[in-house]
């Protein structure tokens, strides 16, 4: 089964004061690479990085990796924007994709492949039971995701609607998604 990668790095990051796509880790890599890459390390190809906000400066730090760029022009609609255009770009191909937003430090290769499904699948992590990242998108929710997804909720809703199953990742890694500077874990830098 073939699998793509999707990471969603197209917001502003106004709480955090900058875009959440340039964070840096304590190695000095971009959230959006450190984020690219980890799907890649866990089997998905292509892996695909749609960005919006400050846009020149995101698509230059990913200039040496192996990714495709989506820009979602519309990125300050929401999440929901960018996960259409992540959705719309992806190979015609591949039989569902992994969906990450750029800001979940504590995700691991190990999460992703544990919610890598079938082709008709949807999946969701959860931590300790609660609703998390990532998420698997079958080929055959695609449409309806597309023509569903608003505002910063993304697929939630979609998601609830069809009773996605749950895979359980908080033995494997912090679901987490950080907003704010103070939220920050230790070595990670917004400047």
């Amino acid at each position: 089964m073939k699998i793509a990668g999707l990471v969603l790095a197209a917001g502003a990051g106004r709480r955090m004061g900058t875009p959440k796509a340039l964070v840096r880790d304590p190695d000095g890599l971009a959230w959006v690479v450190r984020t690219a890459r980890l799907l890649a390390e866990a089997d998905c190809s292509p892996v695909l990085v749609v960005i919006g906000a400050a846009a020149d400066q995101v698509r230059a730090v990913l200039v040496d990796e192996p990714v495709q760029v989506v820009e979602a022009t519309n990125w300050d609609e929401g999440m929901g924007a960018s996960l259409r255009e992540g959705l719309k770009a992806a190979p015609q191909d591949v039989d569902g994709v992994v969906v990450v937003p750029v800001d979940v430090p504590g995700l691991t290769t190990v999460a992703v492949r544990r919610v890598a499904g079938n082709r008709s699948a949807l999946i969701r992590a959860v931590y300790d039971g609660q609703p998390g990242h990532p998420v698997f998108l079958g080929r055959d929710h695609w449409d309806g995701i597309i023509a569903t997804a608003q505002g910063d909720s993304g697929a939630r809703e979609y998601l609830r609607k069809h009773q996605a199953e749950k895979a359980e990742c908080a033995d494997v890694a912090e679901g987490d998604d950080v907003d704010t500077v103070d939220q920050l874990p230790d070595g990670h830098s917004a400047d």
